[in-house]
């Protein structure tokens, strides 16, 4: 625990730096009993804490080079780090935080050639579409055949929402979006756009679904799935919002809280 004389923000900064601390990163033998969900507990908690400021890598960067101390050691974070930060049903998951983990794995000569496939993998796509970097552009299609592209979209924000007909979570989504005081403002004024992109195969659950999206929306799907192909964005976890600034620079990437929108927008 931080100690009580420092001020709240010093102790939240004490906390990033100092909650591994205790651990006996050395201790190999102690990982025969290691409670796995108490270790995801703890470690999602301490992701918590990073997410406040996620360009900050520095204490991923420190925590990783003291599990690198041995190959067990380093596969029980790098597998808290995948569930917590890479699985697509994590409420935590997050590219910014997940490189450094990926570098550090990729850093080290315990894992060979094959091994080493998956996190390259990974890694070139959570490089992708970065916060503080433009958003990969793509073409786009409306249901009467029209196309438009991203980055030819006009206005302060543009919220970018992946989702899918069949998703239940898209449809919680896209409530909490009309339910929002200050993300309708901004649509009304024409600060804020939203582009719905469907982008999978099945065409005829898209259009059976499209009046479900708001007439203020751009609602559009992605032909010959070109986002997947190409590779231009992560897409194994929908749903997936991405707000873009003027410039269509990344401000939020795959997020899931429409919080997250309304407190990039309103500062």
């Amino acid at each position: 625990m931080p100690p009580v004389t420092l001020s709240e923000e010093q102790q939240f900064e004490y906390m990033r730096q100092h909650y591994w601390d205790r651990f006996r990163f050395a201790d190999t033998l102690a990982l025969r009993e290691v409670d796995t969900m108490q270790m995801l507990r703890r470690y999602g908690y301490y992701i918590a804490l990073l997410s406040e400021r996620p360009n900050d890598r520095r204490p991923i960067d420190t925590l990783m080079r003291r599990a690198a101390s041995s190959r067990p050691m380093l596969d029980l974070f790098l597998y808290l780090a995948e569930a917590v930060l890479h699985d697509p049903n994590s409420p935590l998951r997050n590219d910014e935080l997940y490189i450094p983990v990926l570098e550090a794995q990729l850093a080290t000569s315990y894992y060979d050639e094959y091994e080493r496939i998956a996190p390259l993998y990974d890694l070139e796509l959570a490089r992708k579409n970065r916060l503080g970097e433009p958003a990969n552009d793509f073409r786009y299609t409306l249901a009467d055949g029209r196309t438009g592209t991203l980055h030819k979209i006009e206005a302060e924000y543009l919220l970018l929402f992946f989702n899918n007909p069949d998703c239940p979570m898209c449809k919680e989504i896209s409530q909490a979006i009309q339910n929002s005081a200050l993300l309708q403002q901004r649509l009304a004024d024409g600060s804020l756009k939203i582009l719905a992109l469907y982008p999978d195969e099945d065409l005829q659950a898209w259009r059976n679904y499209r009046r479900e999206i708001p007439a203020a929306w751009i609602n559009a799907y992605d032909a010959g799935c070109q986002l997947r192909e190409q590779e231009l964005y992560a897409l194994n976890a929908i749903p997936s919002l991405y707000l873009l600034d003027r410039e269509k620079r990344v401000l939020i990437k795959d997020a899931t809280e429409v919080t997250l929108i309304e407190a990039a927008i309103g500062r």
